[in-house]
């Protein structure tokens, strides 16, 4: 059956966000047309006005609504410690633990030389910036080729300024079999073992 145009728009724009196939678009398609008209123009104001309002940290370039965000601004936090994240959702993921309370540094992407990205398109000048009174950096980035490339040239440059550099532990993930575990992840958990 063929969807008429309006149908087939709303779908295929809503196939393109992460994560959402083709079925799933279909089906929040149809949901959201059955939805009462005023819940779904609340819904898109929703969407525009957090497109419009939300922007970079002028510190650290997490996501806000004002010059810093929230984090930045909180006084309690420990300002001797930046924890350096790929981007804004890392920095929630982080703080849902609720186990981390320094600054944060959003680098906006990792380095990738096949996409034709360099430690110029990231915000390493920023972070280099900030590093005057931080006793330790702590690299968060994904355990994949980008992230482990871009945590290595970072270590690289932060060193020599007699700064603590630490990478977050990588390894076998909560309830988890080793058997369905890559040998990448496994070699990971062995090295950054410790003693109970």
């Amino acid at each position: 059956m063929a969807q008429i145009e309006p149908i087939a728009t709303l779908v295929a724009n809503l196939a393109k966000l992460p994560g959402i196939g083709r079925k799933t678009a279909q089906r929040l398609a149809y949901h959201i047309l059955s939805m009462p008209q005023d819940e779904v123009r609340q819904l898109a104001e929703a969407v525009w006005q957090a497109k419009k309002r939300t922007h970079a940290c002028a510190v650290c370039g997490n996501y806000t609504d004002s010059d810093a965000c929230d984090i930045c601004r909180d006084a309690t936090r420990d300002t001797a410690v930046i924890c350096v994240v790929r981007d804004p959702r890392d920095v929630a993921a982080m703080e849902r633990t609720h186990e981390y309370h320094g600054l944060y540094h959003v680098l906006g992407g990792t380095i990738s030389p096949v996409d034709g990205i360099g430690p110029e398109q990231l915000r390493v000048r920023e972070l280099m910036a900030r590093l005057t009174s931080v006793g330790e950096v702590i690299l968060a980035t994904n355990p994949d080729i980008e992230g482990e490339a871009t945590a290595a040239y970072l270590a690289r440059l932060i060193k020599p300024m007699g700064i603590k550099v630490t990478r977050i532990a990588h390894g076998m993930p909560v309830g988890g079999d080793l058997e369905y575990t890559d040998e990448v992840t496994i070699a990971r958990a062995m090295q950054g073992r410790r003693e109970l």
